[in-house]
């Protein structure tokens, strides 16, 4: 912070103040504790007064509910300002005043306790402070505050004393004002930190230690250590809400109305959406809402995710008590969104977290500050009880999942924009703590990765107050020698939106399963597959022959390794053999024809056989139970829902379901979605593809404007580097400004679109094809790739909420056909469209349906109930 002690010294417009202060120094922050807003009024008058003799702009923020601090007549410039609209943008409207006014400003801001009470919270309060204050001392202004006494926690109360420059408590006594100086910056007189009388224009000393003492004696400060426990607005709320439960369940008249402080509670904890506001009320009462707040750490809202458990819990077990017996319980603890704001603030990453105008400065600002979250530090006393939680864990492995303000929300569900972390908890205290908190950072760094930052800026969101929240979970599952896992995991939609059956009704829901954690179900694996569950016909799979069965069986399962304390991946052969064989039996078949599909106890012996789950969803009623469970969601919801959960089986065969995720799905139910003729005669010359499936979206007939083709001969022979080189250019002609979002962009290429290995597809982020309407992808990358209908749970979100339809085509089987020929005889546009990627042009092929070699144009038809699909060409004339 640069000295401004040496530059000249302004007026508070009380001459007598300015000889206690030795006069204002250009950048001070001057903050007055009161006991009542009329006690910051006398300061006010004067200090506009002056400003207005300087010819200085003065600047007045309103925002508290007090009476006007300024009249129409003082010359001030007033901002209305609501912090009710969220902490994000409040600051940013005030940052932005500040900017325009420029340096040498004066300003006035309401009594700051109002903040705290809009926000429920004292740690913003203080983050605001720390925010703000330091820019106005640098554009050299004079701003004052107030600060009511005795009001609020440490958590405000240090972060403004160390800030400030000008602090000042304000005490009426018999209608008598004085005042005592509490932090004077970069100034000295022998009487400046004496309490002073204020009569008139003369401010004088109290010489008396009687009089002193009887003023100062009965008022605690807050700056000193023995009183940082002072609950702010949060304890006190917490305590208020504990008295009133206990007086209810007493059956004593409670202090207050109970469902009013509900009210209060619910939108300081658990959410203010007015979308999910009625369903919070109708399913949680004030004893669920304290239990969150039993295990909070921190203050603030527990986020989208955490919300979405709870709610989902409490809709199932108050519906029907059943479910308790059904669902695992939880003991999951919530780290509150304030911890997350808190962090960047006192780590010097807010400024770079600041939305700008050109988004590629947002990215490489959030680039330096993704490295500053890694890096930075957490407050002693989080530390503390993040050690207190993970004590009361001990050594069960844990996962810390993002709960951001707009995670799972109505529109947008962020689905895989976010991190979340594994924690196989073993080691020391020290050693489980320090790997908490790095897990918690590479979830709060992810708040500002660049694919999330792409999403909102799509839906509209970058302006939106977003913070992390986080939800900590103990990890469901059991442990088998010194692997820790679930049995079952994966997703549920409570609609189906994509059949490939006649037999499936899209209203019964379905399934994406694994073996062990869950992560293979969420994450798209390039190298694996899952089982997926239709639940009106648990039984009826995808695949068409019964050796594809075996084929498309998951492989490899991931688990927790308490001996390394890591995640890991490990074949399913392997892994069979630590479970028992009674409990194996329902989820895998054997090759009981090989004399390798007994588990004799030989530790060289492995499992023969295939995951394939037919006996769990055969004969334990699960299908049913998870039918049932999608059902009354979206019923309560009144909406579809997807759901994410694990379950372990019993040696009866009976199950418990941990339901850890609940959140609307974004499907277009009806959209386009009646049933599709394929045309009956096409000259076999026109057909640029066709497809017996899988096919995952909705029926389509539609012109197709562009069509982007990766040629897999050439791709092929590509280095990595320039396989890289293509996901780019793909992602920059996908977002050309001449592509209008009513027209039909489709991406054909070999193997996996948005791989991580350029060796398995071509390795573009969501973010880079989010424009495109088709995604077709070509089994030709090597012989043991075939297209997955499961396609992952993240990346199949993402194709649903843009609406976007997946094809996959498997040239030489049969009903599939890519026509190479047809598309080559088209002109390449790629360098016309994009001069730099002209090197591009022998594996990068863009055709435009206006500029067909014969006139004609491009359509698509797509009959997704009986998954197929034709791309052709017609000719012009």
């Amino acid at each position: 912070m640069q000295n401004n002690s040496d530059k000249p010294r302004l007026s508070t417009g009380l001459p007598g103040l300015d000889r206690v202060l030795t006069g204002l120094l250009p950048g001070d922050n001057v903050v007055w504790e009161i006991d009542d807003i009329r006690d910051y009024l006398p300061v006010i008058g004067p200090l506009a007064a002056e400003a207005g003799r300087l010819k200085r702009r003065l600047i007045y923020f309103r925002f508290a509910d007090h009476p006007p601090l300024l009249g129409d007549d003082s010359g001030a410039t007033v901002r209305q300002l609501y912090p009710q609209s969220g902490f994000e943008r409040f600051v940013t409207e005030i940052l932005d005043v500040i900017e325009h006014a420029g340096p040498g400003a004066y300003y006035v801001f309401d009594c700051l306790s109002d903040l705290a009470a809009d926000w429920f919270s004292d740690r913003m309060l203080g983050n605001f402070f720390m925010i703000v204050c330091p820019y106005l001392y640098e554009l050299e202004t004079i701003a004052y505050f107030a600060l009511q006494k005795n009001l609020h926690s440490f958590h405000a109360t240090r972060p403004i004393f160390n800030t400030a420059q000008v602090i000042i408590e304000v005490y009426r006594k018999s209608d008598r004002l004085f005042i005592h100086p509490m932090k004077v910056w970069q100034r000295q007189s022998p009487t400046l930190y004496m309490l002073h009388s204020w009569e008139g224009e003369k401010f004088t000393p109290v010489t008396s230690s009687s009089v002193t003492t009887d003023i100062l004696s009965s008022v605690p400060t807050p700056w000193l250590e023995f009183t940082i426990h002072r609950p702010g607005t949060w304890a006190r709320t917490f305590q208020q809400a504990q008295q009133v439960l206990n007086q209810v369940q007493q059956g004593l008249k409670p202090d207050r109305d109970p469902s009013e402080l509900l009210v209060r509670l619910v939108k300081m904890v658990v959410t203010r959406d007015d979308r999910f506001l009625p369903l919070v009320m109708k399913y949680f009462d004030l004893a669920d809402v304290v239990r969150v707040m039993q295990r909070m750490i921190g203050t603030g809202l527990i986020g989208g995710k955490s919300l979405g458990m709870l709610l989902a819990r409490a809709i199932l077990t108050k519906t029907d008590p059943k479910w308790h017996c059904l669902l695992e319980g939880h003991d999951s603890f919530f780290v509150g969104s304030d911890v997350f704001y808190t962090y960047l603030v006192q780590n010097g990453c807010w400024w770079l977290r600041r939305r700008h105008k050109d988004f590629n400065v947002v990215l490489e600002r959030a680039a330096e500050a993704r490295q500053k979250i890694m890096e930075g530090k957490f407050p002693e006393y989080i530390q503390e009880q993040f050690l207190e939680m993970l004590e009361y864990f001990g050594q069960s492995p844990l996962i810390v999942r993002s709960s951001s303000l707009l995670e799972d929300n109505y529109g947008n569900a962020f689905s895989g924009k976010y991190e979340s972390v594994f924690c196989a908890n073993q080691g020391s205290p020290q050693e489980r703590l320090s790997a908490f908190m790095d897990a918690v950072r590479t979830v709060y760094a992810s708040a500002m990765n660049e694919e999330s930052l792409h999403y909102r800026r799509r839906y509209g969101l970058l302006d939106r107050d977003e913070q992390m929240a986080l939800l900590i979970q103990r990890v469901s599952g059991e442990l088998h020698d010194n692997l820790f896992f679930p049995h079952v995991a994966g997703v549920g939609f409570s609609f189906n939106p994509f059949v490939w059956n006649e037999e499936i009704d899209p209203k019964a829901g379905v399934l994406r399963m694994v073996f062990g954690l869950g992560t293979r179900a969420v994450e798209r694996t390039d190298d694996d597959y899952t089982r997926l569950v239709a639940l009106n016909a648990p039984l009826r799979r995808p695949e068409a022959a019964p050796e594809q069965v075996r084929e498309f069986a998951q492989r490899r399962v991931d688990v927790l390794d308490l001996k390394s304390n890591r995640l890991v991946s490990r074949p399913f052969d392997q892994v069979a053999l630590t479970i028992e064989p009674e409990l194996l039996d329902y989820f895998a078949e054997r090759d009981e024809d090989s004399a390798a599909g007994a588990l004799d106890g030989d530790e060289r012996q492995t499992f023969h056989g295939f995951l394939s789950f037919d006996r769990f969803l055969a004969e334990t009623g699960f299908a049913a139970t998870m039918r049932e469970l999608c059902r009354v969601l979206e019923q309560n919801y009144e909406h579809p829902v997807d759901v994410e959960f694990t379950a372990n089986l019993s040696r009866d065969g009976s199950f418990r379901i941990n339901l850890v995720q609940c959140r609307p799905f974004q499907v277009k139910i009806g959209a386009s979605g009646g049933r599709v003729r394929l045309p009956e005669r096409l000259d076999p010359g026109s057909i640029v593809l066709a497809t017996r499936g899988p096919v995952v979206g909705h029926s389509i007939a539609t012109l197709v404007q562009r069509l982007i083709y990766v040629r897999p001969s050439v791709y092929s022979q590509l280095s990595s580097s320039r396989r890289y080189s293509v996901a780019r250019n793909i992602g920059r002609l996908a977002h050309l400004e001449d592509a209008s979002p009513k027209q039909c962009l489709m991406l054909v290429g070999p193997g996996r679109w948005g791989t991580s290995m350029p060796s398995l597809g071509v390795p573009v982020s969501f973010a880079e094809i989010n424009t495109a309407s088709v995604l077709c992808e070509l089994a030709l990358m090597h012989e043991g790739l075939v297209p997955d209908v499961s396609l992952g749970t993240h990346f199949f979100n993402d194709l649903v909420e843009m609406d976007m339809l997946y094809l996959a085509v498997s040239p030489g089987k049969q009903g599939h056909a890519l026509n190479e020929e047809f598309i080559l005889r088209q002109k390449n546009q790629l360098q016309r469209l994009l001069p730099s990627a002209a090197d591009l042009a022998d594996v990068l092929w863009v055709i435009d349906s206006d500029c067909l070699s014969d006139g004609g144009a491009l359509f698509l038809n797509v009959d997704s109930m009986k998954q197929e699909g034709v791309c052709y060409g017609t000719r012009g004339g």
